[in-house]
C-alpha cells in the first residue's frame, strides 16, 4: 500500500514547468534554467539536425540556442496565459534558426559557454533511427517532447521504489510497461520476486497506474490550466503513436 509520503512527487519536481520558466527566465534559479534544459535538450537537437544541419553544426546550434534563452532573456517574454510551454519553446527555435541562417559566423555559436551537457553521440544514436528521418520537424519535436515527458516520471518512479528499498523489485517490474499484451511471464516474473503469480500481476498493475499518474503530473507541469492537460495527454499519446 502506498503512503501519503510516496505519493508526493521528489522536491525537484515540486514547482510547476512555468515556474520553472519563471524562475529561470527571472534569473532566480541557475538550477531551474538547467533542468528546462535538460528536459528539451533532445527535443531542440532533433529538430536542428531535421532542418538540414550536421551533427556538429546542431550541437553547437542547440547550445547556441540555450544560451540565448540565458543571455536575451526570452524566458522573460514567455507568456503562461499561451497555456503550453512546448508551443512557447518551439515557436522560438524557429525564430533562432531563422536568425541563424541569415547570419555568417565566425565564431563558435553559444560563445563557448555549455548552457546545458550535450552528448552528441547519444543524441545522434537517438537521431538515427529510420523513423525519425520520414517525420517533420513539428512532429518530431512533439515525439522528443512526449519521450521527455515519459522520462521524467520514469525517474520520478524509479526514485519512489529506492526511496522505500525496493529497487530489486522495480527492476523486475520495469520491463511491463512496454511489454507487449501477453508478453510477461508472471510465472517467471514471480519466482524472481520471491511471490505468488496473483501477487505480481498485482504489483504490475500497481506500477502502470502509478507510471500513468506521474506522466500526468509531468503533462500537468507544462500548462497552466486544468482544461488542458486532457488534450496535452491526447497529444502525447499521438505524438507516440507517429
Amino acid at each position: 500500500m502506498r503512503t501519503a509520503v510516496a505519493d508526493r512527487p521528489p522536491p525537484l519536481f515540486a514547482t510547476t514547468r512555468w515556474s520553472l520558466v519563471a524562475a529561470a527566465g527571472n534569473g532566480e534559479s541557475a538550477d531551474a534554467l538547467e533542468e528546462l534544459c535538460r528536459i528539451y535538450w533532445f527535443p531542440i537537437y532533433a529538430v536542428i539536425r531535421k532542418s538540414g544541419r550536421s551533427t556538429e553544426d546542431a550541437a553547437d546550434l542547440a547550445q547556441g540556442f540555450f544560451a540565448k534563452l540565458l543571455e536575451k532573456r526570452w524566458l522573460d517574454i514567455a507568456d503562461e496565459d499561451q497555456g503550453r510551454f512546448r508551443t512557447f519553446l518551439l515557436t522560438a527555435l524557429k525564430r533562432y534558426l531563422i536568425n541563424e541562417w541569415r547570419k555568417e559566423h565566425t565564431f563558435k555559436r553559444g560563445g563557448g559557454r555549455e548552457v546545458v551537457p550535450l552528448d552528441a553521440d547519444l543524441a545522434e544514436r537517438l537521431y538515427a533511427p529510420e523513423g525519425e528521418q520520414s517525420r517533420t520537424p513539428d512532429e518530431l519535436f512533439d515525439r522528443r517532447w512526449a519521450l521527455a515527458m515519459l522520462d521524467a516520471a520514469m525517474s520520478r518512479l524509479e526514485a519512489e521504489y529506492r526511496k522505500s528499498d525496493r529497487e530489486e523489485e522495480y527492476r523486475h517490474l520495469v520491463p511491463s510497461l512496454t511489454a507487449g499484451r501477453g508478453e510477461t511471464d508472471y510465472a517467471v516474473l514471480a519466482a524472481a520476486l520471491d511471490t505468488t503469480e496473483g501477487a505480481a500481476r498485482v504489483a504490475i498493475h500497481r506500477l502502470r497506474k502509478r507510471f500513468r499518474v506521474m506522466v500526468r503530473e509531468e503533462v500537468s507541469r507544462t500548462v497552466t490550466r486544468d482544461e488542458d492537460v486532457d488534450s496535452e495527454m491526447a497529444a502525447l499519446m499521438g505524438a507516440l503513436a507517429k
